[in-house]
């Protein structure tokens, strides 16, 4: 079921969205009516809207609009809530954002392991999971027709940064690396960061391009379906499964918490 500002969407509501690319969205998986991460997400949606609007939806009313749509659905499912402004694109007009929430089958994503192209790719304003990417699904769709499943990212300066829809993380042995290049830090990630913390896990931030891939003893893409899917290769670099990495990377996420909007 869709909702906007927590009222069954009717066509006049859809409109307004059908050419505005100007929104930003979060993506999270419900389980059991509930969440893992839920304050992340409303961080995200509150500091979004700061930059793109220059004001925020209140956390409450943007957490009654998430659980009206949880209760009218089944126990388990997938969930967007996207914050657009009503004046649309291509204006500086002022108004106040509003929130559509659409759910959806539940996921857990693909099980790999993936193959990776390397694509060099700057996303816009990368801190914020904004619409209007096409990008994205344009390096996505040339990837899988050259024999890849998905694409990763590198900037200007050769680094590593995230794939099309995914983080990145790598297993050095010892810790998680988190790759040093301008990117969207993912809820999940935010997760795994806390509850990696709590485990006692070493963690490393640093600078990745496809050279270093041979020293390193693993890799993985996580979103909001999964803290972690297997990576063989990036590019021509072949790379270990790493079971084990990918086994703790769960251990820690289903750690968190889940609660109830």
């Amino acid at each position: 079921m869709d909702t906007h500002n927590g009222k069954p969407v009717t066509v006049e509501d859809l409109s307004p969205l059908a050419f505005a690319g100007f929104a930003h969205f979060t993506a999270m998986q419900v389980r059991d009516g509930r969440v893992r991460g839920l304050d992340l997400h409303l961080e995200r949606l509150r500091n979004a809207s700061k930059e793109l609007f220059g004001r925020a939806v209140p956390d409450e009313r943007v957490l009654a609009y998430i659980r009206s749509a949880v209760e009218a659905g089944p126990a388990d499912l997938s969930l967007r809530a996207t914050v657009y402004s009503p004046a649309g694109e291509f204006t500086a007009a002022d108004a106040e954002p509003e929130v559509l929430v659409s759910t959806g089958p539940a996921s857990d994503g693909p099980r790999g392991p993936l193959a990776l192209a390397v694509v060099e790719h700057e996303r816009f304003l990368p801190a914020i999971k904004h619409v209007g990417e096409s990008a994205k699904t344009y390096v996505l769709r040339q990837a899988v027709e050259q024999g890849f499943d998905d694409a990763a990212f590198v900037d200007r300066r050769g680094r590593l940064s995230e794939a099309s829809i995914w983080n990145l993380a790598f297993w050095d042995g010892e810790a998680v690396v988190w790759p040093e290049a301008a990117m969207l830090t993912g809820t999940t990630m935010g997760i795994l960061r806390r509850r990696l913390d709590d485990l006692g896990v070493p963690q490393r931030v640093r600078e990745i391009t496809v050279a270093d891939l041979p020293s390193l003893a693993g890799a993985v893409v996580m979103n909001s379906w999964t803290p972690g899917v297997p990576v063989h290769r990036i590019g021509g670099e072949a790379l270990p499964e790493a079971p084990e990495f990918v086994g703790l990377l769960h251990r820690a996420f289903e750690a968190e918490p889940l609660t109830t909007p």
